[in-house]
């Protein structure tokens, strides 16, 4: 079993990485090579299945070597954030969109059509979302990155209707805890509060303590990537679109769940100074019922407590007797 991750030292990348080393099989076969792809490598794991390929993914040519050898898995993670990339709309429509669409097409194998799964992302549905939702939502992009996000899930589904890739698209929430200065993604404010009262910080917080965003813990996205390259015997009609299972929690659940784990003391620690904007955008996220995706056993944390442990890696919490 070959598999490939793109923007593989990203911090989704670098816990995937790890994970599949250490389960060490995927859809019933070992994992005799991981290839690893991102512009370059902080730090890469010591397993001689790893083959690292530092370069763009935007390098048709490097891609060509990257899969000559063939890859049974893809999860291509690779992303300009969507602050950056409404920024800089030339980058980001040649990462997301253009350099996934090449990637697409060389992967394109109707014999053995290679298993890939898409991170996509939450943003596909817009702003002034309605007070409830599930997954059968409209998407409708208010931003470049969402464009993009949106394009690449429609063009996975029409190679898998041609049955030349087996693909699997996931819409991502807000995942925590990201690093601090996670420059160009907007939901950054939801890793720092995590990462301040961790670390006894204060900090200002630019959504309410009445916001409410969609969250996951980075251990429970990458369990659920793993869980959708798992997936076998999809029909070539099936949608294969998933709006994750996600937890909406308010600002102050989150902060109700970190003095939980900290400390009353670490309330005081944070104040707000709400962005319109960034309200606007994530301090209004509705209800999600997602009983599809909950069938085809893709989860979300369970508990603000639970999200709170495994996004800052901490031990379970003891229990009195």
């Amino acid at each position: 079993m070959r598999v490939l991750i793109t923007g593989a030292n990203g911090f989704l990348g670098r816990q995937l990485a790890r994970e599949v080393l250490n389960t060490g099989t995927l859809r019933g076969r070992a994992v005799e090579r991981l290839l690893l792809l991102d512009t370059r490598f902080d730090e890469l794991p010591h397993d001689p299945r790893v083959r690292a390929h530092p370069g763009s993914i935007t390098d048709a040519a490097l891609l060509r070597r990257v899969l000559a050898d063939g890859v049974e898995v893809v999860f291509h993670l690779v992303s300009v954030p969507g602050g950056a990339a409404e920024q800089n709309y030339a980058l980001g429509l040649h990462v997301n969109l253009l350099a996934g669409l090449e990637l697409l097409d060389q992967l394109r194998n109707p014999v053995r059509p290679p298993v890939v799964v898409y991170a996509s992302s939450v943003a596909v549905y817009g702003a002034n979302l309605p007070s409830r939702m599930n997954e059968d939502a409209v998407a409708c992009p208010q931003s470049s990155y969402a464009a993009h996000n949106l394009m690449m899930e429609t063009a996975l589904c029409d190679l898998a209707r041609r049955g030349e890739v087996d693909g699997r698209a996931l819409r991502l929430p807000g995942i925590v805890a990201r690093p601090q200065g996670s420059n160009g993604l907007r939901t950054a404010f939801m890793s720092d509060v995590l990462h301040a009262c961790a670390a006894g910080q204060n900090y200002i917080c630019p959504v309410s303590p009445q916001a409410k965003a969609w969250w996951m813990s980075a251990p429970c996205a990458v369990a659920n990537l793993l869980h959708a390259a798992q997936l076998s015997d999809l029909p070539w009609n099936t949608k294969r679109v998933w709006q994750l299972p996600v937890l909406q929690l308010s600002m102050a659940q989150v902060l109700d769940a970190l003095a939980g784990r900290f400390g009353e003391s670490c309330r005081e620690l944070i104040s707000f100074a709400p962005d319109p904007h960034l309200q606007a955008l994530f301090g209004a996220l509705p209800a999600m019922k997602t009983p599809r995706s909950k069938a085809a056993g893709f989860c979300h944390d369970g508990s603000a407590a639970s999200l709170v442990r495994k996004a800052l890696n901490l031990p379970a919490a003891r229990k009195h007797l």
